[in-house]
């Protein structure tokens, strides 16, 4: 097992400042760019209103799981459409699980609900429906909102209706308002509409998550420990003291799963094409010493890419090529160092979510394109990279040997 898996992934977006031009970009080394941060941070919420219900008659739930931590945009809208259609007296509830390593407040939930032990990444779909199951049966949401997807949403959201058979239930929703819903028919030629449900899967992009309001995420950590009881422990638990917000949980003994799950089978980034990496580093002419980038690349299990300078001039083979006469990627996180953006390498990353730059010259269209700049020489910063994920990776490395 690779000591990979025990290292957490640091949010790539989570220290920086923003420009009068509104780019992100990091400046290494000195406390002012962080207290910036922050004051850029808090001036942009300040002109938003911060939505707290007093005293919530009714909840509406929100459930996804995380990503290393992280929510992505698919599981944000469906947190942004329980708050855009939850009224001044309804709660919206979010409850995460994996683990959860960010604040929910601009994504408008009121409480987060943390499970760090139903991960997507272990197969244990009863263990999921019941810990759901019984979330739903405290709080008695009067809507539930989950992500239609491939990474476990989309079965665990399937299986619930399966198990409510009185809930009334529509997914792969497309388009979404208080009055109705719609989601494709006939090949996807024509639109079906219908009153809103109970339990609702939300397409990608059906709803905007730039909400006018923040909210005050309040955060509760649970467990399955705390959900269901171990089969030969022939015991049950009453969870009324434990509950979350004061309801009665029903008395019910639970078993864990029969399934024995094999998780994610990890295979190292140097196997998978570019087309299909979902973390890639890639390189351009402003990177002198290949080893040094190639050894970050190694340290950070990422798929290597470049640009066509850095493949013309033999830095690298042409298979790594991204760009409009190379590869077109779509990596959930992109880390492209020393290359400057011409347009066909533009092209080549247009659908790439996250996308991080490390330059020395902040100008380069490739920064205006980036989420977040880092700007500065490639190799110190390569150098002290590599230093620090060393270090976070000791421990794993002592513990494993």
């Amino acid at each position: 097992m690779s000591t990979d898996n025990y290292i957490k992934r640091i949010n790539p977006r989570r220290a920086y400042l923003i420009t009068a031009a509104g780019i992100k970009r990091i400046a290494l080394g000195t406390t002012a760019d962080f207290i910036a941060h922050e004051k850029s941070t808090a001036h942009q919420n300040a002109g938003k209103p911060l939505r707290i219900p007093q005293q919530p008659t009714a909840y509406v739930l929100a459930i996804a799981h995380s990503d290393r931590g992280m929510l992505d945009d698919h599981a944000r809208q469906a947190i942004a459409a329980a708050a855009i259609l939850a009224d001044a007296d309804t709660a919206v509830v979010a409850l995460v699980l994996g683990e959860l390593r960010e604040d929910l407040a601009n994504a408008g939930a009121d409480q987060v609900i943390v499970i760090h032990e139903l991960d997507y990444q272990h197969f244990q779909p009863d263990v999921e429906l019941a810990c759901v199951t019984e979330v739903i049966t405290s709080l008695q949401p009067v809507r539930i909102f989950m992500p239609d997807n491939l990474i476990g949403d989309g079965d665990l959201g399937r299986r619930l209706i399966a198990s409510q058979p009185e809930k009334s239930a529509v997914t792969h929703v497309v388009e979404i308002n208080a009055e109705h819903l719609a989601t494709y028919q006939t090949g996807n030629s024509m639109l079906a509409f219908t009153n809103l449900p109970n339990i609702v899967l939300l397409a990608p992009d059906a709803v905007d998550t730039r909400l006018p309001f923040t909210a005050e995420a309040k955060r509760y950590e649970d467990s399955v420990a705390n959900q269901i009881q171990p089969e030969k422990s022939g015991q049950t638990k009453n969870k009324a003291q434990s509950s979350l917000f004061g309801s009665a949980y029903n008395t019910t003994t639970f078993k864990y799963s029969p399934y024995r799950s094999l998780s994610m089978q990890t295979i190292s980034a140097a196997q998978i094409a570019l087309e299909e990496a979902d973390f890639i580093l890639s390189a351009g002419n402003g990177v002198n010493n290949v080893p040094t980038f190639e050894n970050l690349a190694l340290l950070l299990d990422a798929a290597i890419g470049a640009s066509r300078v850095a493949v013309d001039d033999g830095k690298f083979t042409r298979d790594k090529q991204v760009g409009a006469s190379g590869k077109i990627v779509s990596a959930s996180t992109y880390i492209a160092i020393g290359i400057s953006g011409a347009v066909q390498h533009l092209q080549g990353i247009k659908d790439c979510p996250h996308v991080i730059v490390i330059n020395r010259d902040d100008s380069a269209p490739i920064v205006k394109r980036a989420d977040l700049s880092v700007i500065g020489d490639a190799e110190a910063i390569m150098q002290a990279l590599i230093s620090a994920i060393t270090e976070a990776k000791l421990p794993a490395l002592q513990e494993a040997a």
